[in-house]
């Protein structure tokens, strides 16, 4: 058994040195896009009531919750995703508000995944949530911001996936499935086991026209005249036509946007969260296997909270984000004013002075009382080993 005063438990990790500060700085750079966006700083606890991520609010499974119980014997959760804690957030203190509310957000997320995953269970995410607009300039929006948040940290090679939630649920109600069905077709769908979702499809007793919608599951990049062309085909089946005309209304505008280089269209993406009720989309990297953003439209998640609202969001996985920055060998700048004033006992005073004016300037600075046994060379050294771009020696060095 290995000694645990010195190793963290699995799923979790330390992030020191470098890596820490470039944590740092990439998390304030995603931030600075969401303020320039107009969006507002929330902050919600770290734990919450169990209830706040129930079976019914559609989020995480009980199983993969973080559950513990306060003095009272009230159930407790660390939060293992966002949007539930600002829904009930914005039900509360924006209740009254009759305007779009935009909210962002960063902190740790906790997943009790298995762990033959090799997944962390502790995150960073980053996010940004529109509440009061049903409009597809919200959806617009959401995404034009996701993708200004990748670009703005280095990115350059990376496409965000858009579905419908509303796409699959109406082919399921057309072909009239039964519970197991849906459930086959979701694992096939989940597993991209497209192959399968072909047979799958073969043996209901469906027309031709809605086995074409079926065959859209495993479209991952479906153009404007595919979409105008599954219309056609969709125009007895309600609920199948508006997920297709939100999507084709949604191409205009990334197109005006300037980003339709980073969205593909794949109508049938499936999510974890079942509180999504519209648009849903996922971005993917190379270098990570996992998400690295994800996002989508709930219009009914606040009302579990006394509110009747429109809402769409994402976030962003920080920690999937620097591990792909870091596989595609994209730096994260570090700002290079930084001081190493190096110095003697005699010249003490003087030293402390010579810092307090550097950090007044807005320099980093670092004082170290030099060491008899060292060398310049050292000292230089470790400069570099900390990034610091400035090394002075004061008198008696």
């Amino acid at each position: 058994m290995k000694n645990q005063l010195l190793h963290t438990p699995d799923g979790v990790r330390d992030i020191y040195n470098g890596e820490c500060r470039k944590k740092r700085l990439l998390q304030n750079e995603l931030y600075q896009v969401l303020l320039k966006y107009g969006y507002h700083e929330i902050q919600t606890p770290t734990f919450e009531f169990f209830n706040i991520f129930s079976r019914e609010i559609g989020t995480t499974p009980s199983k993969d919750l973080y559950k513990f119980f306060d003095k009272e014997g009230n159930t407790l959760v660390l939060r293992p995703d966002f949007t539930p804690s600002i829904a009930r957030s914005a039900a509360k203190y924006y209740s009254d508000e009759d305007m779009p509310v935009k909210l962002c957000y960063i902190g740790n997320a906790f997943i009790n995944s298995s762990d033959y995953q090799g997944r962390l269970k502790e995150t960073t995410q980053c996010g940004a949530e529109l509440i009061g607009d049903a409009s597809v300039f919200a959806d617009a929006e959401i995404l034009a911001m996701a993708v200004d948040c990748l670009k703005t940290c280095g990115l350059r090679d990376f496409q965000i996936s858009v579905g419908h939630t509303q796409f699959l649920a109406g082919l399921i109600e057309a072909a009239g499935m039964e519970e197991e069905q849906e459930q086959t077709l979701r694992e096939l769908i989940s597993n991209k086991n497209f192959f399968g979702v072909e047979e799958f499809t073969e043996t209901l007793p469906i027309g031709e026209p809605l086995k074409r919608l079926f065959a859209m599951l495993g479209s991952f990049d479906v153009k404007e005249a595919e979409l105008a062309a599954a219309k056609q085909d969709a125009k007895e089946y309600p609920r199948i036509l508006k997920s297709l005309t939100e999507l084709e209304q949604l191409y205009d505008l990334i197109r005006f946007y300037g980003i339709e280089n980073y969205i593909s269209y794949e109508p049938g993406i499936v999510s974890d969260y079942q509180y999504y009720t519209g648009i849903i989309f996922l971005g993917y990297t190379f270098g990570t296997g996992e998400p690295i953003i994800r996002g989508g439209r709930y219009d009914h998640l606040l009302s579990h909270f006394g509110k009747q609202e429109p809402a769409i969001g994402f976030g962003i996985v920080v920690d999937q984000l620097m591990a792909a920055l870091s596989r595609q060998k994209i730096s994260i700048p570090i700002p290079d004013e930084e001081v190493l004033l190096v110095f003697s006992a005699e010249c003490s005073t003087k030293a402390i002075q010579k810092a307090k004016e550097f950090r007044q300037q807005g320099k980093i600075t670092t004082l170290v009382h030099a060491d008899p046994k060292r060398t310049k060379e050292d000292y230089l050294a470790y400069a570099q080993k900390k990034h610091i771009s400035q090394v002075e020696f004061m008198d008696g060095v």
